[in-house]
């Protein structure tokens, strides 16, 4: 059996008093690609906030590389190997590209120099500061920063919203790389739902807070039918509902 990196044993979770994810469990192996799929409203982010630590869980226990991390704040999974990248990407708008990976820098597995390597953009910006950048370039930023973290467990919620088609090549091309060079999970929600079935082994669909689907990406691929029904993207391949 794989090392688990993350585990959800019926977690229910949300925000105040409202029930996003509903006893809800999930094992996800170490150095595992999985991507998160699914109509809007459906948790997909409250999925990578609870096993963060920005909501509040009513119920089950959330473990980080087997060990129990319900009760830990933010601050402290982070230093257990655990990175998100939200939506609104969060990066420090007043310093530079530089000053903002240094100031997460944690363990020595991504230096400056391998980050630069990844995103040779940063490196030609390293001047610049946040609120200076291009939309691609700021999300580049907050992927490069997560990395600064040395993490075991990156989570990318819709890393490619918004951006213009060679930004989105640039920074698939750099999320290949983390997957090919293994060791580190990730965990993936984008409303690309064919990119992120191509990209990622695993596809996990949520519906209300639950999920349907855990399986073979192939198997989703390989079946019009079923993903539309899902998550609404049509045989030929445009989204009809945004995942």
């Amino acid at each position: 059996m794989h090392e688990a990196a993350i585990r959800l044993d019926g977690v229910s979770a949300g925000y105040g008093t409202a029930t996003v994810l509903d006893n809800m469990s999930l094992s996800i192996a170490k150095g595992e690609t999985v991507a998160v799929l699914g109509r809007n409203g459906v948790g997909k982010t409250t999925l990578l906030s609870t096993l963060m630590g920005r909501t509040r869980v009513s119920q089950g226990e959330i473990s980080l590389k087997g060990e129990p991390v319900s009760r830990w704040p933010i601050w402290r999974r982070a230093r257990g190997g655990l990175a998100l990248v939200p939506q609104e990407r969060e990066i420090f708008p007043s310093l530079t590209v530089e000053q903002n990976l240094t100031v997460a820098r944690r363990g020595t597995r991504w230096p400056l120099a391998r980050v630069y390597d990844l995103f040779g953009r940063l490196r030609e910006r390293s001047g610049n500061l946040g609120n200076r950048l291009s939309g691609g370039e700021q999300q580049m930023l907050a992927v490069a920063r997560a990395l600064m973290g040395s993490p075991d467990v990156l989570m990318l919620d819709e890393p490619l919203e918004g951006l213009a088609p060679v930004i989105v090549d640039a920074l698939m091309d750099a999320m290949r790389e983390l997957r090919d060079a293994g060791g580190m999970t990730l965990l993936l929600v984008e409303q690309h739902a064919r990119l992120a079935l191509e990209f990622a082994p695993r596809a996990i669909v949520l519906v209300r807070g639950k999920i349907a689907y855990d399986g073979p990406s192939q198997g989703l691929l390989e079946d019009d039918e079923r993903l539309h029904t899902l998550i609404g993207v049509a045989s030929e391949g445009r989204s009809v509902a945004t995942a």
